[in-house]
C-alpha cells in the first residue's frame, strides 16, 4: 500500500518540481528533483512492472500537458522516454509476451505523442524512428532475459526430475541386491531345515533362527527403503539413520552366507583408508551380489573374496571353483551382472566377469579413487 500511494504522488512531485520558481537557482534543482520523482514509479515497478510504467506514462503525460515548458520540457521528455524504455524492458523480462507487447506498443504510442506535441520537433520521421527503435530494443533485451530465465528453469527442472529418476534406479538396484542376497540365504536355510528336521531337529531350529534374523533385518531395511521413496515423493517421513553398508560390513556378509552353506574366504590387501560413502556401498554392493550369485547358481560351498585397496585403485575379485556357471541361466539378462557393471561404470572403473579356465566362475570390479582418498 506504501508503495502504491507514493507512486500515485509521482504526478504531484513531478509538477510541483517543474513549477518551481524561476531562476538560476530554482532551474538548477529542477532537474536532480525530477528524477528523484521518477524514482516513485520505478518503487512500485519492482513490485508490479506493468502497473508502475502505466503510472509512469500516465502521470507524466498529464503534467507536461499541464505545464508548456519548451527548454525544460524538452529535456524533460528525454528522461520520461529513456526511463519508460528500460522500463517496458523490465516488463518483457518479467511478463509473458501477451502483457509485455501491448506494453511496449503503448509506451510507444505515448512517447511519440509527447515529442509531437510538446517537444515541437522539426524532422517527425526521424524522432519517431529513434522512439520505435528504442522500445523495440528495449523489449527484445528484456525478452531474450526471459527467455533465458524460462530455459534455465526448465533446465533445472529436468536436472531436478533425472536426480530423482536416478535416485529410484539407485534404490531399485539396492533392493534387489539386498532381497536377492536374504532371498537366497532364506532359499537355502529353509531347504536345509526341510531336510534335517526329521533326523537333526537342533540344526533345522538353527536353520529356522537364521531365516528369522534374515528375514528381520531384510524387513528393517525395507522400511528404510520405503521411506526413502516416500520422503522423494514430497511427504513428510523422518530420514533413514542407519548408514549405508560398506566394505566394513563384509565380516557380517560372510557370516550370513556360512549360514547359507557357503563359506566365504575373504582377503583384505593393501590400505584400509575411508572411501568415499558412493564407492564404499557400490563395492560392498558388488561383493554381495557375487556372493548372492554363488550361492544360488555355482553349487559350490566356497568361494574366494578378495578386495585390494592401494592409493589409486580398489580392486574387488569373487571367485568359485563350483559346477555351475555362478550366474543366472541366462547371464547379463537379470540385474545381477548388469546392475554390477553399471555400478562399476558409473563410477569410471571396468568392471569383467565370465568362467574361469579351470572351472568356475570370476567377477572381478577396478575402480579408481578420487585424490582425496590418496
Amino acid at each position: 500500500m506504501l508503495v502504491w500511494s507514493a507512486a500515485l504522488l509521482f504526478p504531484f512531485a513531478l509538477f510541483a518540481t517543474i513549477t518551481l520558481p524561476g531562476g538560476g537557482d530554482g532551474n538548477l534543482l529542477q532537474l536532480p528533483l525530477a528524477a528523484l520523482a521518477l524514482l516513485l514509479p520505478l518503487g512500485l515497478a519492482r513490485r508490479s512492472p506493468l502497473a508502475g510504467l502505466l503510472v509512469l506514462l500516465a502521470g507524466g503525460t498529464a503534467v507536461l500537458f499541464l505545464v508548456q515548458d519548451e527548454t525544460f520540457g524538452r529535456i524533460l521528455i528525454l528522461v520520461v522516454v529513456i526511463v519508460a524504455d528500460g522500463m517496458a524492458g523490465h516488463v518483457a523480462a518479467t511478463r509473458p509476451r501477451r502483457l509485455s507487447l501491448p506494453a511496449a506498443a503503448l509506451t510507444a504510442v505515448v512517447q511519440g505523442n509527447l515529442a509531437l506535441t510538446i517537444g515541437q520537433v522539426d524532422d517527425v520521421p526521424t524522432v519517431l524512428t529513434v522512439i520505435l527503435l528504442g522500445v523495440i530494443t528495449a523489449w527484445v533485451i528484456g525478452d531474450s532475459i526471459r527467455q533465458r530465465r524460462r530455459h534455465a528453469a526448465t533446465q533445472r527442472e529436468q536436472a531436478e526430475a533425472r536426480a530423482v529418476e536416478a535416485e529410484r534406479l539407485r534404490i531399485a538396484r539396492e533392493l534387489h541386491d539386498m532381497v536377492a542376497h536374504s532371498i537366497a540365504v532364506i532359499a537355502v536355510q529353509a531347504g536345509m531345515g526341510r531336510r534335517v528336521i526329521d533326523t537333526q531337529p537342533a540344526e533345522a531350529r538353527n536353520a529356522l533362527a537364521n531365516i528369522e534374523d534374515t528375514s528381520r533385518e531384510t524387513a528393517a531395511a525395507l522400511r528404510r527403503m520405503l521411506v526413502s521413496l516416500r520422503r522423494s515423493d514430497g511427504g513428510s517421513a523422518p530420514a533413514p539413520r542407519d548408514p549405508a553398508p560398506g566394505l566394513a560390513d563384509l565380516d557380517d556378509l560372510v557370516t550370513r552366507s556360512a549360514q547359507a552353506g557357503v563359506e566365504i574366504r575373504l582377503r583384505r590387501h593393501g590400505d584400509r583408508a575411508p572411501l568415499p560413502p558412493d564407492i564404499d556401498l557400490s563395492a560392498y554392493r558388488i561383493v554381495q551380489e557375487a556372493v548372492t550369485n554363488v550361492i544360488r547358481h555355482a553349487g559350490t560351498g566356497h568361494c574366494d573374496v578378495g578386495v585390494q585397496q592401494d592409493g589409486r585403485a580398489l580392486t574387488i575379485e569373487v571367485t568359485d571353483d563350483g559346477p555351475g556357471t555362478g550366474v543366472p541361466a541366462v547371464a547379463g539378462s537379470g540385474n545381477g551382472l548388469t546392475g554390477m557393471r553399471e555400478r562399476v561404470s558409473l563410477l569410471g572403473g571396468e568392471f569383467a566377469s565370465g568362467p574361469r579356465p579351470g572351472g568356475g566362475f570370476r567377477i572381478a570390479a577396478t575402480i579408481p579413487l578420487p585424490e582425496t582418498t590418496r
